[in-house]
């Protein structure tokens, strides 16, 4: 069963340790710690992607900024409760680190920098739109089971004719995706005219398999959890902001 779990939610991030470590939480005595990897792409720009990871695979030194590493993990998210508000935190937990020291990380087509793998559940019906230059773009909310009766809600982005095809799967479809994790900035305006640069995270979709159209129990299964998550996902669907930079 914890074999099929890491399965359906895998990730591998190369790159470089962009900001200091901070401290996060302590479960049973293990400390948690996140921090920033910058993953360069093809196009010359870099996704700064947060990291949570163990104490136990580090040493202090190894997380210095500008050193390279490789993560394999899992893509997550949970909910933090800020006074009344609820907020959607997306991270990639660290499985397993491999230290790159000083090596140089340049993006290319040979090296698997950045991919995430994923199995799971449309748990919204999928939001498409076209950008003011005629780009199609389909929103999608992913339910990825994780161990303990546990799920992860996971914002995807898929474009063209990818977007024109996922804009008709129901809600309880399964699919396969395979993409990367990306983040994009955003301007956020309040009532009162205030405006906040904030940072959102994503996967990226380039194939996408639909496994069965429609699972009535996994629908009731999200029907159970949803309200643990509700607020989160509808606070994404105000945040979602057109953009034309986000593939490569």
């Amino acid at each position: 069963m914890e074999n099929n779990l890491l399965e359906n939610n895998s990730v591998i991030l190369i790159g470089k340790v962009s900001n200091e470590k901070k401290f996060s939480h302590e479960i049973y005595g293990e400390k948690f710690y996140t921090f920033d990897l910058s993953v360069p792409r093809l196009s010359g720009s870099a996704d700064e992607i947060p990291v949570t990871i163990s104490e136990r695979l580090f040493k202090d030194d190894d997380l210095k900024v500008n050193k390279s590493l490789k993560v394999t993990g899992q893509f997550r998210s949970y909910n933090s409760y800020e006074g009344e508000k609820n907020k959607l935190v997306l991270t990639v937990f660290a499985k397993d680190v491999e230290f790159l020291g000083d090596e140089e990380i340049v993006a290319s087509k040979d090296l698997v920098s950045n991919q995430i793998i994923l199995e799971g559940y449309i748990c919204k019906p999928p939001i498409y739109r076209q950008t003011p230059f005629g780009r199609e773009i389909t929103d999608m909310l992913l339910a990825v089971n994780r161990a303990y009766n546990k799920s992860d809600y996971l914002p995807c982005i898929c474009w063209g004719r990818n977007a024109r095809f996922c804009s008709k799967l129901e809600v309880g479809s399964e699919v396969k995706i395979v993409g990367r994790v990306q983040s994009r900035t955003y301007e956020k305006k309040y009532e009162d005219g205030k405006v906040e640069q904030k940072v959102a995270y994503e996967v990226s979709i380039s194939n996408l398999e639909v496994i069965s159209e429609n699972s009535n129990q996994e629908k009731e299964n999200n029907e159970d959890t949803d309200a643990e998550s509700k607020v989160s996902t509808e606070q994404l669907d105000t945040e979602k902001v057109e953009t034309e930079n986000n593939a490569e």
